[in-house]
């Protein structure tokens, strides 16, 4: 298990009672009494450090090396019922980018994500889950499929931003991100986005598009990630924290400023700590969700869907 370097009074709690139990174990001493203390002030603890998180750690938990990813969602999903679907049909299969088909329930899904690597080998082959542009040119393939066979589409966000690499410029990453942002506002199918992760810049904006916007508790969603703002405006990385919470990022923040329409709530210490328990969340949520959305008209989607990004932001005459 790994720690988080605000999580340390939790590991150090739990040291405590894993060596008072095997002292209780190896010897004829009594130490219930001492291990219930223990166990009370560890769910104490938790509760103070988990409900009291900041921005800067919520970033951080967005990013935990054992949170689950795009591929770990869907398998949980959909199990056997998921087809990868891959290339754009053009340039080449972008592994940072991955969609197919597979069923939620008795309900037919096509389910499009970035997907990052769990060890360092992985983590080079997904191209630490920034996608290129074939990648938004496979999503936007895969979503005009689905809009072709009337079949609603769900999108899973966790990526630090798109390629920004020489090679990514030169095939038109601006243009992909912009193609797939124009042809997701008027898709005729239901739309759903599910922020699992990071949500950071036109890498997520790319597949961000939807009738319904979620967010899981411990994700954040902005247009720039704290680090790259504290080196812009204060030409460091220290003052990430400080960046991090002006951004306004956090899951609260975009449902207070309505840039999100609903808060999935995670376990307590996040989705890492009770996978089965986040899926079943999201689960829930993405069928709540098309049930509200699957009696509209394709006309009515687009419709609702156009007005409710032109609400976003404050402007002027």
């Amino acid at each position: 298990m790994e720690y988080l370097e605000f999580e340390l009074p939790i590991k150090e709690l739990e040291d405590q009672l894993e060596k008072c139990q095997l002292i209780g174990e190896e010897s004829d001493v009594d130490v219930t009494e001492t291990c219930n203390q223990i166990e009370k002030k560890l769910a104490q603890t938790k509760k103070d450090i988990y409900s009291n998180l900041t921005p800067w750690q919520r970033v951080q938990m967005s990013r935990h090396p054992n949170r689950p990813y795009t591929k770990d969602h869907i398998e949980a999903l959909c199990g056997e019922s998921f087809l990868e679907l891959h290339g754009d049909r053009n340039f080449k299969d972008d592994k940072a980018m991955i969609g197919g088909l597979g069923k939620i329930g008795d309900q037919s899904f096509m389910l499009i994500g970035q997907q990052k690597g769990y060890n360092t080998k992985t983590r080079q082959y997904r191209n630490f889950g920034m996608a290129n542009p074939e990648g938004y040119r496979k999503a936007l393939r895969l979503m005009k499929s689905a809009e072709k066979f009337g079949i609603p589409v769900v999108t899973l966000i966790d990526t630090p931003g798109a390629y920004p690499g020489m090679e990514a410029e030169e095939r038109g990453q601006g243009e992909a991100i912009a193609r797939n942002i124009l042809e997701m506002t008027r898709l005729k199918v239901p739309i759903i986005t599910i922020i699992i992760g990071e949500g950071a810049s036109g890498g997520a904006l790319g597949i961000g598009v939807g009738d319904r916007v979620l967010m899981l508790e411990n994700t954040w969603y902005s247009v720039i990630s704290p680090e790259s703002c504290s080196s812009i405006l204060w030409r460091s990385w220290e003052f990430k924290e400080q960046a991090a919470e002006a951004l306004k990022l956090t899951a609260k923040d975009m449902k207070r400023l309505k840039l999100v329409d609903e808060i999935i709530k995670e376990p307590l210490g996040g989705a890492h700590k009770d996978r089965e328990k986040t899926f079943l969340a999201v689960r829930d949520s993405i069928l709540k969700t098309y049930e509200d959305l699957k009696n509209l008209s394709p006309k009515e989607l687009v419709k609702q869907r156009m007005e409710k990004y032109s609400q976003m932001g404050v402007y002027k005459d």
